[in-house]
């Protein structure tokens, strides 16, 4: 099988699925409240690799889910939603088979907080709210190394409640898994405990077990929801079960642009002339779990390799037949079971390219093969030129 770094361990893991032949993978999906960037769409880059390895190389089956938080207005999320959907669709990341709104699974949220409240892990507080009790939950703070002094259960809250705004709190550590909302102040759903919305993090627990189960094998995301968002989820999803739901936890680092929080768009390359996919391209020059500083030239860079490589491509689909060079073939699959080496995938591309020994019929083959890993349309313009 394939291997991938697990945030939970600490250390590369051999992934494969707990139910034979079909591998699980949650993501958390887009805030339909605002665009996706650049550094959204990095994270769900790493879940279609993981898919593209798990079926074209292991032929597995991938069954994963993906939730839009749309809770905080959900008819103002629509178009973000579209926009993103467009985004993903220039890059070649492939749709989830399960896309569910967080405002249309209100009921699995409701049926898991209930729960939690019956086991003693969560409790209702005035104003039609309901906390997690952190101290519940013994291994609180193992997936993102946030450990907190005291957090066990029975121990006493060291300062008390939280600070001002929070003092329903029973312990500091505490958070809120459905938010009271006093009428006519925003979006409300009726709950037994209150009218009010549930939190983001309560909403990616109660639909990835929905729709996927409680054997989750991998579940991705960025490395800015590690905590609290997926410490959280952790807490929830494994209280409401009794047993460790997600198997792998895979986390991508972040992404800079010419040194500063990214904020660029899809639509900013095309609008500069640049083929999306080339943003792919220079998220695949590097590995998911380094940090990234792009810029326009590196972009731009990548633009030109795209372009002389699809050039190259059905120039050689004109050259007579030849079995693909299995030696780069080989490389390029034993770099993306180790731990998505897209870095070294690419290096394979660039030697075969220059390689005078190989017949242009093998070069076409071995670009064919592997572009269904690297999901970068290198065979867009065969049969084109002329």
């Amino acid at each position: 099988m394939f291997r991938l770094y697990d945030t939970r361990t600490g250390q590369v893991e051999t992934i494969g699925p707990a139910r034979r032949g079909l591998l699980r993978m949650y993501s958390c999906g887009p805030d339909a409240g605002r665009p996706a960037h650049a550094g959204d769409l990095r994270s769900y880059l790493v879940a279609d690799l993981i898919r593209r390895n798990a079926e074209h190389r292991h032929h597995l089956s991938v069954l994963s889910c993906e939730t839009v938080s749309d809770l905080g207005d959900p008819a103002h999320g629509e178009d973000s939603e579209h926009g993103f959907r467009a985004d993903c669709s220039a890059l070649n990341l492939r749709p989830a088979e399960h896309s569910p709104r967080a405002s249309e699974g209100i009921d699995p949220v409701i049926d898991i907080i209930a729960g939690l409240i019956e086991a003693g892990h969560a409790y209702p507080a005035p104003g039609g709210s309901v906390y997690f009790d952190a101290r519940s939950f013994a291994s609180y703070g193992e997936l993102s190394g946030n450990r907190l002094a005291g957090l066990r259960p029975g121990a006493a809250p060291p300062g008390g409640a939280g600070g001002t705004g929070e003092a329903q709190k029973r312990f500091h550590a505490d958070w809120a898994l459905w938010q009271g909302t006093p009428a006519g102040r925003g979006p409300a759903w009726p709950a037994p405990w209150g009218a009010g919305i549930p939190a983001r993090h309560a909403a990616c627990s109660a639909l990835s077990l929905r729709f996927l189960g409680d054997a989750i094998d991998v579940q991705t995301g960025g490395i800015d929801l590690l905590f609290p968002q997926h410490e959280d989820e952790r807490a929830q999803s494994d209280s409401a079960t009794g047993h460790e739901v997600v198997r792998h936890w895979v986390h991508g680092d972040h992404l800079l642009f010419d040194g500063h929080a990214n904020a660029v768009r899809v639509a900013d390359l095309t609008a500069r002339g640049l083929d999306p996919l080339a943003l792919r391209l220079a998220f695949l020059e590097h590995r998911y779990r380094q940090q990234v500083n792009l810029t326009w030239d590196a972009l731009g860079a990548a633009d030109l390799t795209l372009r002389r490589w699809r050039h190259l491509v059905a120039e050689w689909a004109c050259s007579p037949s030849k079995p693909l060079h299995r030696p780069v073939a080989e490389r390029i699959a034993a770099a993306f079971d180790d731990d998505l080496d897209t870095p070294a995938a690419l290096r394979s591309l660039h030697q075969l390219e220059q390689d005078t020994d190989v017949a242009p019929g093998a070069k076409f083959e071995s670009f064919a093969h592997a572009d269904q890993l690297l999901g970068l349309d290198l065979a867009r313009d065969v049969g084109r030129l002329g």
